[in-house]
C-alpha cells in the first residue's frame, strides 16, 4: 500500500477517536469531599421535606431538661423510642426540690454585713427522684406556617422522695462556740441564728418517702430540621407520697402536692 494511503488512514482514524472522545467525555470519579458534600445536601434536602410534611422521621431521641414549677425547680434527662413518625415512647429522670410558697429567707448580720441568711422556720429540705414513662404524640406538624410542632405529652412512674433536715449554724448567746441545729429546736432556746449550714449537712438524717407521680403537658419544638431538639413543655404534675411531708413551722404537712411548670428542653435525635 503507498506510504501516503497509509498516512491518509492514520490520520483518519485518529481524528476519528478525538471526534469520539469529545462527544463521550471520560467522567471524573467523584473525591471522597465531593461525595461528603452531595449526600449532605441530599440529607438537607431530605430533612427539608420531612419538615415540609410535618412528619419526624428518627429512631430515638435524648434530651435534658431545666424547669421551673410553681413549687420549686429541677433538672431533667429523657430518652425517647420512635414508635412511628408521630408517636414515641419517652422515659425520664428528675430531679427536683420543692419549696413551700410561704417560706421567706432574711439576711443574717455579722459584724454589721450580711453574709449568710437563713430561710426562717424551715424544718425540711424535700427532694425528689423521680423516674416515669410515657407517651409522646404529634398533634401539629411542622408544616404550619409558625414552624413550631406541637406535641401532647403524658407520663407517669415513681417517685423517691428524700426528707432532709434543714440544718443551720447556731451559737448561744455571749458565746463563741458554734454548731449546726435544727427549726424548731432553737426557738425559745437562747440559741442564735448565724447562717445556713448549706446543703451538704443533714445528709445522715434523710427520710425516704416513696410515692407515684403523674403528668401531663404540651411541648412547642421549634428544633431546626427536625434533628435537633429545642423546646419549650409546659403542663401540670401531681405526686404523692406514702406520708406527709413537713417542710415549714407552723404550715401543714403534705402527702399530695400539685403544681405547674415550664421546661425549657435541649436534645438531638438520630
Amino acid at each position: 500500500m503507498p506510504v501516503k494511503k497509509i498516512v491518509l488512514l492514520l490520520l483518519t482514524g485518529t481524528m476519528s477517536y478525538a471526534a469520539l472522545a469529545q462527544l463521550n467525555p471520560k467522567q471524573k470519579s467523584p473525591t471522597a469531599k465531593e461525595e461528603k458534600r452531595n449526600a449532605k445536601r441530599e440529607r438537607i434536602n431530605a430533612l427539608i421535606k420531612q419538615e415540609e410534611e410535618g412528619e419526624i422521621i428518627f429512631s430515638k431521641q435524648s434530651i435534658f431538661g431545666i424547669k421551673l414549677a410553681s413549687d420549686g425547680y429541677g433538672l431533667s434527662y429523657e430518652i425517647g423510642r420512635f414508635h412511628s413518625p408521630r408517636v414515641a415512647m419517652i422515659y425520664q429522670l428528675e430531679l427536683n426540690e420543692k419549696k413551700t410558697r410561704t417560706e421567706k429567707r432574711f439576711p443574717i448580720a455579722n459584724g454589721g454585713f450580711s453574709t449568710n441568711s437563713v430561710v426562717f422556720g424551715k424544718t425540711n429540705n424535700f427532694y425528689q427522684l423521680k423516674l416515669g414513662i410515657g407517651q409522646q404524640r404529634i398533634i401539629g406538624g411542622k408544616g404550619n406556617k409558625n414552624g413550631v410542632a406541637v406535641m401532647a405529652v403524658y407520663a407517669g412512674g415513681i417517685s423517691a422522695g428524700l426528707q432532709k433536715p434543714y440544718m443551720i449554724n447556731v451559737r448561744r448567746s455571749g458565746e463563741d462556740f458554734r454548731f449546726k441545729s435544727t427549726y424548731p429546736t432553737i426557738i425559745d432556746s437562747g440559741f442564735i441564728e448565724t447562717g445556713a449550714a448549706g446543703p451538704f449537712t443533714g445528709w445522715s438524717d434523710v427520710k425516704v418517702r416513696p410515692g407515684a407521680h403523674a403528668k401531663l403537658a404540651l411541648r412547642f419544638d421549634w428544633g431546626r430540621f427536625n434533628e435537633t431538639v429545642s423546646a419549650v413543655e409546659a403542663g401540670v404534675n401531681a405526686e404523692f407520697y406514702s406520708s406527709k411531708i413537713e417542710q415549714l413551722m407552723r404550715t401543714p404537712p403534705k402527702q399530695f402536692f400539685f403544681n405547674a411548670y415550664v421546661t425549657l428542653l435541649l436534645g438531638k435525635r438520630k
